[in-house]
């Protein structure tokens, strides 16, 4: 059986005298969530939700406005609450008012996950599924414009296992031809950690898409010695439209944001599974070095965005 991959924070949730909604590590996510909370008290007690908490904006998943919502001042989560709601989705039921349904067939499951949506609300979603691959094949396509990044297939007589991934992922990968920007040096010291990599915009300026670090240590210190003859003062546009490396964000260490940049001279080309804005929504994969490739032919114009559905459309 076949369900979209949502991009969101993994959630468990949990009916009862006091509702819960945590990660798959058991941290409370609750707080930083509470407009969750009327659609988790309708959940009945004893009954707990695997599913996905979800920023949708524009009809389109937005992970980068969901990341913001995980902040320490309590007077910013309950503003962003306001601006940048968050919803649910389900896509498994693991008890349902006491009875535990972790061994049960995820088919049958699935079927008690539906009757139990028809009473939920508001703020529930129920993400969709079906048994027909033909169909999984077009919603591979027709829903990453919605955000999903991927089909899940799952087995449908197999159990819930909570400390085992028993299922696949069918993601999406793309090759792109990219121009090495500047690098970041591993904490070791003698090596290269990362590499940045850039794509030129329309208006001519190399613009910070993503990084690469797939790299064999052999490799991390050769391309330490090459990359490091080619420093130069700046490599990175400036303009309004054009991303750089180094933001700052509370996930950031003085340490991540050191980079060097280089003349935009190397062409590597690598793959990806999904855009985020103007960038790599994960780090890439290396393919090959791209001698053959002039740097100035790695523009925006590469990328694929996709069309199809929005959110709404996928759930219906």
């Amino acid at each position: 059986m076949y369900e979209p991959k949502w991009d969101g924070f993994r959630m468990i949730a949990y009916g009862g005298e006091e509702v819960r909604l945590d990660s798959r590590s058991g941290k409370s996510l609750l707080r930083y969530f509470p407009e969750l909370r009327p659609a988790l008290d309708r959940l009945p007690p004893g009954t707990v939700v695997d599913g996905e908490v979800l920023v949708v904006m524009g009809d389109v998943t937005q992970f980068d406005a969901l990341q913001l919502r995980i902040h320490p001042a309590q007077s910013r989560i309950e503003r962003l609450a306001g601006e940048i709601p968050a919803l649910l989705v389900a896509f498994d039921l693991l008890a349902e008012r006491g009875e535990s349904l972790v061994d049960d067939p995820y088919a049958t499951r699935r079927a008690r996950l539906e009757g139990l949506y028809e009473g939920l609300g508001e703020g529930w979603h129920l993400t969709p599924v079906t048994g027909d691959f033909d169909a999984a094949a077009r919603w591979f396509h027709e829903y990453e414009a919605a955000g999903c990044d991927g089909i899940i297939c799952k087995r449908a007589d197999g159990p819930y296992r909570q400390d085992k991934r028993d299922w696949v992922k069918w993601k999406h990968r793309r090759e792109v031809d990219c121009v090495i920007g500047g690098y970041r040096v591993h904490k070791q010291g003698d090596r290269i950690g990362s590499i940045l990599l850039g794509l030129y915009n329309r208006e001519g300026e190399l613009h910070f898409i993503g990084h690469c670090s797939g790299f064999s240590d052999a490799e991390r210190v050769e391309m330490l010695d090459l990359l490091g003859r080619m420093r130069t003062d700046e490599s990175f546009g400036g303009g309004e439209s054009t991303r750089a490396p180094g933001a700052q964000s509370r996930w950031s260490t003085e340490r991540t944001l050191e980079w060097t940049p280089i003349r935009p001279e190397v062409v590597v080309e690598v793959s990806y599974d999904q855009l985020q804005g103007g960038r790599f929504r994960h780090a890439t994969r290396f393919e090959r070095w791209r001698p053959d490739k002039p740097p100035e032919e790695c523009t925006m114009d590469q990328l694929v965005r996709p069309a199809g559905a929005g959110f709404s459309g996928v759930v219906g």
